[in-house]
């Protein structure tokens, strides 16, 4: 077993991310992805947080935007005066909302050419029909990761365990599109060590802290473990059991897997956004 180094193909991302913003600074653009926390959540907080510092590592202007317990309707005014900003390249439209509160629905009101984490459905949509789109960063991670890794996908049987349309949907839709034969699987999947077993690529992406045993890994198998799952001592573990992980060729950790690739992520959607104007 080999352990992916998701910091190091961050790092490498962030050289051409930083050289297109410096081409852009210097042309008189300057990428701003702007931050909308809704919330007093301290997780979510600590994730703006680290969006600022990597934007400010490569030269990206981050604004954040928090409010506190806001409305359904002044969600929407906010993304809809971002979209409407010329000086704004990217929105993201952070979790959770106020009770009562849906990103499908208010994400509606983020302008596809902005919405650089995938989370309008018109960008899901374009996904789906295989169009120029910005994916969710996290399932785009999940590619990223396998082209780094030189991980043969045409013609490979690839499982996703979970159907979010953050990760599970559009990560099966990127394997999809490169030709891996792939089974979406989730709580309702009879038998599913049988059908994880049977995967070339195995993308835990659940949200269950170490569902996937050793039974569910086919020896040499490379698993995207995507789970980020709070532990007692403030720390985070994945979807995939620490002995299960054994059992792979390849494993992303958690963390330092595919967190600082989808971070850095949205940093390249965001100067791919701004280069676009």
């Amino acid at each position: 077993m080999r352990l992916i180094d998701g910091r190091a193909i961050a790092a490498a991302i962030a050289q051409d991310v930083t050289a297109a913003v410096t081409g852009l600074t210097a042309a008189g653009v300057t990428p701003t992805l702007a931050v909308l926390l809704p919330t007093a959540d301290e997780a979510s907080a600590w994730y703006v947080r680290s969006i600022e510092r990597v934007a400010g590592k490569v030269g990206i202007r981050c604004q954040v935007d928090q409010l506190e317990n806001p409305s359904r309707e002044t969600i929407i005014e906010r993304l809809d005066a971002l979209s409407a900003d010329p000086g704004v390249h990217g929105i993201i439209c952070q979790t959770p909302l106020p009770p009562g509160v849906r990103l499908d629905d208010v994400s509606a009101h983020i302008d596809a050419g902005k919405d650089v984490d995938g989370s309008n459905s018109v960008s899901l949509g374009r996904l789906a029909a295989g169009l120029p789109t910005y994916p969710p960063a996290t399932a785009a991670a999940v590619l990223e990761i396998l082209h780094h890794e030189q991980v043969p996908l045409v013609g490979a049987r690839a499982v996703v365990v979970g159907r979010s349309t953050v990760v599970g949907k559009p990560a099966a839709l990127l394997l999809l599109d490169q030709h891996a034969t792939v089974t979406v699987c989730h709580s309702r999947t009879g038998r599913l060590a049988d059908v994880c077993a049977e995967a070339d690529v195995l993308v835990a992406a659940v949200g269950h802290a170490h569902l996937i045993g050793q039974q569910h890994i086919k020896p040499g198998a490379v698993v995207i473990d995507v789970g980020t799952n709070p532990t007692p001592d403030g720390g985070l573990t994945g979807d995939v059991g620490p002995y299960a992980a054994g059992h792979a060729g390849l494993v992303t950790p958690v963390p330092g897997g595919v967190g600082p690739v989808t971070t850095m992520l949205l940093m390249r959607h965001t100067a791919r956004a701004a280069a676009s104007g």
